[in-house]
């Protein structure tokens, strides 16, 4: 009796060892994720990068669209975000979820108030009719002035003939 015990015990020993060696083995999901870099403006772009993802995975944010992470030849995944021209100012997480596994990690990153530039309307806005009026007065005056001092010199080469 006491051998059939001790060779069930074996058995599910060695069972219990069988069924855990392929878990062992299976990727254990994203790992070391970082953002590059950690403060950005609203529209910028950010990089956010993984390990153990070997068949790439995807990187979600409520301050940017799904982004798909690509794994290059050292098995690091990469991908591009661009931050979403009216997210709120402050501090947000992301999460990567690997293609070949159901884990998800997350990150924080923090998105600043947008500094850019009022500029690009260039020559597509006409005058203001402020200018209109300035722009007309001063050639309505240079043309007076320009009509005396012709018809001043006229009269002056004149009289000394």
């Amino acid at each position: 009796m006491r051998a059939s015990r001790a060779l069930a015990v074996s058995a599910t020993a060695c069972a219990a060892l069988a069924l855990a060696a392929p878990s062992a083995g299976a990727n254990s999901g994203p790992s070391n994720v970082t953002v590059n870099p950690f403060s950005v403006h609203q529209g910028g772009t950010i990089e956010i990068t993984a390990q153990g993802c070997a068949r790439g995975g995807t990187v979600t944010s409520n301050a940017f669209p799904r982004a798909d992470l690509s794994v290059n030849s050292t098995g690091l995944s990469r991908a591009t975000a661009r931050i979403r021209d009216n997210a709120t100012p402050g501090r947000y997480n992301l999460a990567v979820r690997c293609n070949d596994d159901n884990r998800v990690v997350t990150h924080q990153f923090e998105v600043l108030a947008g500094l850019g530039a009022l500029g690009g309307l260039g020559g597509s806005v006409g005058p203001s009719s402020t200018e209109m009026a300035i722009g007309s007065a001063l050639v309505a005056s240079a043309a007076v002035g320009g009509s005396l001092f012709v018809a001043r010199r006229r009269r002056l080469s004149g009289a000394r003939v």
